[in-house]
């Protein structure tokens, strides 16, 4: 019975792969292909179906079974050359700042079920793979993969990462890989350091996922997260306004990586934004151009009054003596 059930399998996904190949196929063709009778062909034709494959019967001169397209995505089925050809592309795409995320999820579904026998081909090929397009700082794709994984399976990482002058091993609970205009970041639980933090992947060296598994600790949102600390977080000085122009125009102005921008009403939207002294953060906003408020620190309302004297006292005539 087993062995019955088994050759099904087998013969089934051979028709699904067989319907893959061409747009029309007729009973008879499919019969002698597969070696099987063109009733058994109707019946697993019936078993694609019931799975979720739209297979479409026409009749007469020219008609036949084929796999049209459905409402949902079913399962689609692979060689060996389309598998390491699909794998190849989301590696280059990862890199993008337009498709990078969808491309590493559809990496780490790939990645559980890729044979072992394709991957030294993979790994081979991507090493091939680059882009003269500006864009993310190089990223190792096995770091990227292994991650990836450790976020999906909920298993500890470690990783070598610079701190001062050395290089310190971290042990983290990842939580979401986040793709910024430049670069990739994991936001991750730090065991040693009891607390959320974000780390750079082109930073990162000797990274690999353990098999200790963790049960996941309520987390902020992993965009907001790093997107602010990459704002104003890890600079020195940092400040917060209420700027008077709506959040969609801030944001064409600046990147995501220079500030953090909400909206604040219709017109109005709060900047946050870091910079190496409070005058840097204030002609941040200034140039923009929009009218604004200083809402903290308080003494960066002060330097607001002090570099306001300078401006005016610069525009002033100058008087001949």
């Amino acid at each position: 019975m087993a062995g019955d059930e088994r050759s099904t399998t087998e013969r089934v996904l051979a028709l699904l792969g067989l319907l893959q190949q061409r747009r029309v196929w007729t009973g008879p063709e499919l019969a002698d292909r597969l070696g099987v009778t063109s009733r058994t062909v109707r019946r697993d034709v019936g078993r694609l179906r019931a799975l979720g494959y739209p297979v479409h019967a026409g009749q007469g001169v020219g008609g036949g079974y084929r796999l049209g397209p459905g409402q949902d995505l079913p399962p689609l089925l692979l060689d060996d050359e389309e598998a390491i050809a699909t794998v190849v592309s989301l590696l280059a795409g990862a890199g993008g700042a337009v498709a990078g995320d969808a491309a590493l999820r559809a990496l780490t579904k790939l990645d559980r079920v890729l044979p072992t026998r394709l991957r030294h081909e993979v790994r081979a090929l991507s090493g091939s793979v680059e882009s003269f397009a500006a864009g993310r700082a190089p990223v190792d794709p096995q770091v990227l993969m292994t991650l990836a994984g450790a976020c999906r399976d909920e298993v500890e990482a470690g990783f070598g990462y610079p701190s001062g002058d050395e290089v310190r091993r971290r042990r983290v609970e990842p939580y979401r890989l986040v793709a910024s205009e430049r670069r990739w970041y994991l936001l991750a639980y730090d065991l040693d350091r009891d607390g959320w933090r974000s780390f750079r992947l082109d930073r990162m060296t000797d990274v690999s996922a353990r098999t200790w598994r963790f049960r996941p600790r309520p987390a902020p949102d992993a965009a907001s997260y790093v997107q602010e600390g990459v704002a104003s977080r890890v600079y020195p000085h940092r400040g917060r306004f209420l700027v008077h122009a709506p959040a969609g125009t801030v944001r064409a102005q600046v990147p995501a990586s220079a500030a953090v921008v909400r909206r604040r009403g219709s017109g109005r939207c709060e900047v946050i934004s870091g910079a190496g002294s409070l005058d840097a953060v204030l002609m941040h906003v200034l140039l923009l151009g929009h009218d604004f408020e200083v809402l903290d620190p308080p003494e960066l309302a002060s330097r607001c009054r002090v570099l306001a004297e300078k401006l005016l006292s610069a525009g002033a005539p100058v008087s001949d003596h």
